[in-house]
């Protein structure tokens, strides 16, 4: 494999001869997001052929001594993609891969990491999670993406967090914290303390519509506290990197404040679930990609939560 990089509008740009990412396209872009900070932006869609199931962020933290990973795409391919990128920023070893949930666009890309033999790192919820739907999520995966898919499996996290833990990259150290039931019940975030960068994982959503796969009750406190936290840098788990953060929580707290403004008005209307997904529309549409797709799922979900709430 022949690697090409060079800077470009303060966008490191890796070409990687070889790699079967975004359907013969063997592009990984890493931007860096502060010094130590690298992170790709993955494209703004669902996973099709054409982009090869890249459509998370994804990126990697260097210290001293070691890298840290942070999510690694939805297939072995684009792993692979991120591993060579992060060599032709390194020499140093990979210690850490952490998933910041069980979602497969964060965790398909795992495998090409296994012979650097590091830790990988999640929430004490995300092996669980995992089992309980990796014969589904490998089934959707050779679905959508045919032979892009190959090789790709679910690694188990070999280090779990529960609460707060750090992890030392050396001369860098990193905060990671597990959440309230939100985007998912295994939502992780990794802060890296001497950049004040926040890696979010899907608890932030920027222009994409969030997708409530957990609690959106949870969601809204978790929210609040991420707020408090007051990062200077932020990656999210879709859409641009390092955004007006302010503004981009603000965004997705009042979409899913409206959802469960508008799914609990339906239950106390003595609506249907389908009712309900028929009726309830969004405020502001037009400002998040994807909406189609999701929205209906999303009050499926907020109903089958809030049918319940005394």
């Amino acid at each position: 494999m022949s690697v090409a990089f060079a800077w470009r509008h303060g966008v490191f740009v890796i070409l990687i001869a070889g790699a079967a990412i975004a359907h013969g396209e063997p592009v990984l872009s890493i931007t860096q997001i502060a010094p130590g900070d690298y992170a790709h932006r993955g494209h703004d869609d669902i996973a099709t052929p054409d982009n090869g199931g890249d459509i998370a962020n994804v990126g990697f933290i260097v210290g001293t001594r070691c890298v840290a990973v942070i999510d690694t795409g939805g297939t072995l391919a684009e792993g692979r993609a991120l591993r060579a990128a992060i060599r032709a920023v390194t020499p140093l070893p990979v210690c850490y891969v952490i998933n910041t949930h069980m979602h497969p666009d964060h965790i398909f890309g795992n495998a090409a990491f296994k012979d650097d033999h590091p830790q990988f790192v999640g929430s004490v919820a995300l092996a669980q999670a995992e089992a309980s739907r990796a014969d589904n999520y490998m089934r959707a995966l050779n679905r959508e993406l045919g032979s892009a898919a190959a090789g790709s499996e679910i690694v188990a996290p070999t280090m779990t967090i529960d609460g707060v833990g750090t992890l030392d990259l050396g001369g860098r150290t990193l905060t990671l914290r597990t959440w309230k039931t939100a985007h998912t019940n295994n939502d992780l975030t990794v802060y890296d303390e001497k950049s004040g960068t926040l890696w979010t994982g899907d608890l932030l959503f920027v222009r994409c519509l969030p997708v409530v796969d957990g609690s959106v009750t949870g969601w809204l406190d978790d929210i609040a506290r991420i707020r408090q936290m007051n990062p200077r840098h932020v990656v999210p788990g879709h859409g641009p990197l390092d955004p007006p953060w302010r503004q981009s929580l603000d965004a997705e707290e009042r979409y899913l404040a409206d959802l469960a403004r508008d799914v609990r008005a339906a239950i106390k209307k003595g609506e249907t679930i389908r009712q309900a997904v028929d009726g309830i529309g969004i405020d502001g549409k037009d400002a998040w990609l994807l909406a189609d797709i999701y929205h209906r799922r999303n009050v499926t979900a907020a109903y089958a939560e809030l049918e319940w709430e005394q």
